[in-house]
């Protein structure tokens, strides 16, 4: 294994996430470690990584790794290193970025693999970061429904987030870290229930921060559906919640998984740096 050391899986709940062990993620990663780590991330969605020291040439270096990095075009980059973006809330801010559940860029064409998220300041409360399993969120709902699921699909789009008229532009509240307003143009379909392109196992790829509805159906016929697929995906043996400590990297796996930043920690500032990994084209399962 990577630096002669026994890498090691504790998994984190019955539906999803897994914290590594026995592993310096800024010494690289050889292949015998790498190809168990990417089986690992498909299988439990989140993988965390405590106690790493990484630079931020080291994070870039580790997430090319895994493959080419997708520069955000919404939130700050990172000063002298455009391919990591900041996630920061400062002690006045009364909003967090990602505080609600969402899947990273399902609004573009081919979306993200995934994140790597790395803690470089955290409150001395609160913070954490919830995930849902998307394998978990399928598996939960009757054979009819999924029969009726996997003929539809579902459109995405990053206007009503990110752009000129969306409800955090301008006045709210995340001014400095969230911009490029007129860049929010995207707008994509997938499939509702994917084929997972590393797993093979089927998954739910609808979410409430970018799916508008289901293509074909109106807004108001698509919205009382989605709501019983959101309130599946999250229900509480669906979900791990993350602690963050300083040093603690998570990676997760965007087609397997949703995410919610907890906003708890008014008062304090907390500081994290994100890099996005490209994805592959999406099939129906």
């Amino acid at each position: 294994m990577t630096n002669g050391k026994q890498l090691t899986l504790r998994p984190l709940s019955g539906a999803l996430g897994g914290e590594v062990r026995g592993i310096d993620l800024s010494q690289g990663l050889d292949d015998q470690a790498f190809s168990e780590l990417r089986g690992a991330l498909a299988h439990h969605g989140v993988l965390v990584f405590r106690d790493q020291d990484l630079s931020p040439e080291q994070h870039v270096a580790l997430a090319e790794r895994w493959g080419p990095i997708n520069v955000n075009r919404f939130f700050r980059a990172v000063d002298g290193h455009p391919k990591i973006a900041e996630v920061r809330k400062e002690p006045h801010h009364k909003k967090a970025i990602g505080n609600s559940w969402h899947t990273d860029h399902s609004y573009d064409a081919v979306p993200a693999l995934g994140s790597m998220l790395y803690a470089r300041e955290v409150p001395a409360f609160g913070g954490d970061t919830l995930f849902a399993s998307m394998y978990g969120a399928y598996e939960r709902l009757s054979e009819g429904l999924k029969s009726l699921l996997r003929d539809l699909k579902a459109e995405h789009s990053s206007r009503h987030v990110f752009g000129e008229e969306a409800r955090i532009a301008g006045g709210g509240g995340y001014e400095g870290r969230i911009g490029n307003t007129e860049q929010a143009t995207q707008d994509a379909v997938h499939p509702v229930i994917i084929k997972h392109p590393e797993s093979g196992r089927p998954a739910l790829f609808v979410n409430p921060g970018f799916t508008l509805g289901f293509e074909g159906w109106t807004r108001e016929e698509s919205a009382a559906l989605l709501d019983y697929l959101y309130r599946q995906a999250t229900a509480p043996e669906n979900i791990v919640r993350v602690n963050w400590q300083p040093g603690t990297l998570v990676i997760w796996d965007n087609r397997a998984t949703w995410h919610y930043a907890v906003n708890d920690y008014d008062g304090e500032r907390r500081l994290l740096h994100r890099i996005t990994l490209e994805g592959v084209p999406l099939a129906a399962a």
